[in-house]
């Protein structure tokens, strides 16, 4: 009896450690891991940074209110780091295609390349992934996190910029700091 219990307890403890060191990175590990190399740009902004008119429904704006933070990692690719470039972006894709991500959609946006993944149940998310990327410019990797976000309503907001307040400084500040990214 004794070597059963003893046996079982070291089949459990190998499938922990197992498991635990088998575990796939997460674009926050990645974000944190890369936030002071000199190759990225990251950016965090409260969600109070983005600013509706005063005419938005009120979808909109309950929309807007479950969502707490963005988190941007950019990389801008140049003649000197091509080779992290693609690295980096071989890190991104693989992490993404990991079983705690969904994909939602693939589009294309002139030259980018932009997908959107997302953690959490399907009416019910906590963190969208926005990863829109171009070689010849370099890619970057939006984190929007929030509380029982819908991707629906999410998707909705996205589609209707015309709730944003283009005048107010929220919004000029945040197309302000990627005035620039890509140029050569």
């Amino acid at each position: 009896m004794k070597n059963k219990i003893k046996n079982s307890f070291l089949l459990i403890l190998t499938a922990i450690l197992f498991m635990a060191c088998n575990k796939q990175p997460s674009v926050q590990e990645y974000y944190v891991e890369k936030q002071d190399n000199g190759n990225f740009i990251a950016i965090d902004l409260p969600a109070s940074i983005i600013k509706l008119s005063e005419n938005a429904s009120e979808e909109t704006k309950e929309t807007l209110a479950t969502i707490k933070k963005l988190n941007i990692l950019a990389f801008q690719v140049n003649d000197e780091n091509k080779a992290d470039y693609e690295t980096e972006y071989a890190n991104i894709k693989a992490i993404l295609k990991g079983d705690q991500y969904n994909e939602l959609m693939r589009m294309k946006h002139e030259n980018f390349n932009i997908v959107i993944n997302y953690q959490g149940e399907d009416d019910s998310v906590d963190e969208f992934l926005l990863f829109a990327s171009d070689r010849k410019q370099g890619f970057a990797l939006a984190r929007i996190l929030g509380d029982n976000m819908e991707p629906a309503k999410i998707m909705k907001l996205a589609n209707d910029m015309k709730g944003l307040d283009e005048d107010g400084s929220g919004y000029s500040e945040l197309t302000n700091l990627f005035k620039g990214f890509g140029d050569n």
